[in-house]
């Protein structure tokens, strides 16, 4: 990308190229998530067809899920975040280095997270308090997620990685394709012969149900990490592997990815509890509200995903001028991103309270499901622009190594502000109530974001040891 490249050589770039540039980096990363949600609805609306027992076992785990992906990308983080700063820093041979490290070191994880998740998958289901009908299930579909999580972690790290070399294009193709592979998968596994039928002809299924959802997403993970991998160490024109180069272990590299995980993955531990708490205050409400909480979620995803494309794109483009020594710049940038991120998700905010009925109706065919669907999304609408400056500025504050900040505000927002006040109004609002706490900590939580981003010591270079070298 030619204006990367110059932002990288110290051209100055006008106001017009910065926000071209901000556009370049995300509208592949908005498109790959946007279209992650249509396949993630698409995917709930297959399951929601098998009836609300059966929703409400995949939505019973799915904050578990959500906190172990959060985890895993937190590894991630520590990788690509000095993958980014050494490419902008010119000093390509030792990114390459970084990347061989961190492949590594996210084998291993994903290898004993998958160890963890197989030992607790009996008992979870019972301690977030599902009842009898929906445990079962919600055990199937918990250990088929659990053995395919070093799959996930390679993807996603070989992802970061590429979008860290200034390469959104091949980490938005992948990611597309898992999700149009997990719906074709899908429509084979969970139903039986003749469910299903596609230009007049009966497709032959297996009639897995919830083992089929959950088997579909981890074999379409797997085509795309082999596939990310394989660009990643033979394609990318930066990152890809030279016979030449000999790598030796290098401890700061790792002791320099820990401390950028350790908060990230604490902000994930923070982030990730709070959704398994909420969870907690959901499930005695009963069936149709833990469906309902369920599919809201998915539906919501289609307002903030393009926040997270955003996002993406200001990691990438923050580290990598940062990386540069741009401070000036790097300010700059960084209020561009996030103030697009306010600007589309408000818009997209408008549209879901509007359709809000619509979007719930395709995922579940349950009256009772969609009437209370449609109503927390409602509420959730009012949260998206201050949401969304939460998502673009932890972005890049990650972009410049800065992991605390993010972790910090999202312990005081989550455990201060929506669990007490989820808990307090679940019990005369119900399900309604916990997302009423959702809005208003979302709130706070983005104003948090914009006092921080408006002070001027993030953007300064704080990274010693080999960042340094390069002075």
């Amino acid at each position: 990308m030619d204006l990367l490249a110059e932002m990288r050589q110290g051209a100055i770039l006008s106001v017009r190229q910065q926000i071209l540039l901000i556009i370049q980096l995300s509208i592949p990363a908005i498109m790959a998530q946007v279209t992650s949600v249509i396949m993630q609805y698409i995917d709930a609306s297959m399951v929601g067809q098998l009836g609300a027992n059966d929703s409400a076992s995949i939505g019973l785990v799915g904050s578990s899920t959500w906190l172990i992906g959060g985890l895993m990308n937190a590894v991630n983080i520590g990788f690509y975040v000095q993958i980014a700063h050494r490419i902008g820093a010119g000093r390509e041979k030792e990114a390459r280095d970084v990347m061989k490290h961190g492949l590594l070191v996210a084998l291993l994880f994903s290898a004993a997270l998958t160890a963890f998740c197989m030992g607790i998958s009996g008992v979870l289901p019972v301690i977030l308090g599902g009842g009898s009908d929906i445990t079962p299930g919600a055990t199937i579909y918990f250990r088929i997620f659990a053995s395919e999580l070093a799959a996930y972690q390679l993807m996603m790290l070989a992802c970061g990685m590429v979008q860290s070399s200034g390469n959104m294009k091949m980490p938005s193709f992948a990611n597309m394709l898992a999700c149009i592979l997990d719906v074709v998968f899908n429509l084979f596994l969970i139903f039986p012969t003749g469910k299903v039928r596609l230009f007049g002809l009966a497709l032959p299924g297996a009639g897995l149900g919830i083992a089929g959802a959950a088997l579909g997403t981890a074999l379409s993970e797997v085509v795309c990490a082999v596939l990310m991998l394989y660009f990643l160490l033979f394609r990318s024109p930066i990152l890809h592997l030279r016979k030449s180069e000999k790598t030796f272990f290098t401890p700061e590299i790792v002791k320099t990815a820990f401390k950028l995980t350790l908060p990230a993955a604490l902000e994930s531990f923070i982030m990730g509890g709070a959704q398994v708490a909420s969870t907690m205050i959901v499930a005695p409400l009963g069936t149709i509200s833990i469906a309902a909480n369920s599919f809201a979620v998915t539906a919501e995803s289609l307002c903030y995903m393009p926040g997270y494309g955003i996002q993406s794109a200001a990691v990438t483009l923050i580290g990598q001028s940062y990386g540069a020594k741009r401070t000036y710049l790097t300010r700059k940038l960084g209020w561009l991103s996030t103030g697009m991120g306010m600007i589309v998700m408000a818009a997209a905010g408008v549209l879901m309270y509007v359709f809000a009925p619509e979007m719930i109706g395709i995922l579940t065919p349950d009256p009772e499901i969609r009437e209370l669907g449609a109503a927390v999304l409602r509420i959730e609408a009012f949260a998206e622009p201050m949401f969304g400056a939460s998502i673009v500025a932890a972005g890049v504050f990650r972009g410049t190594g800065d992991t605390l900040a993010p972790t910090i505000r999202n312990l005081a927002s989550m455990w201060c502000i929506r669990i007490p006040l989820a808990f307090l109004l679940s019990r005369t609002m119900g399900l309604r109530g916990v997302w009423t706490a959702m809005c208003i900590e979302l709130s706070v939580r983005g104003a948090l974001f914009l006092i921080h981003l408006a002070g001027k010591k993030w953007a300064k270079q704080r990274v010693k040891g080999e960042l340094a070298k390069a002075a």
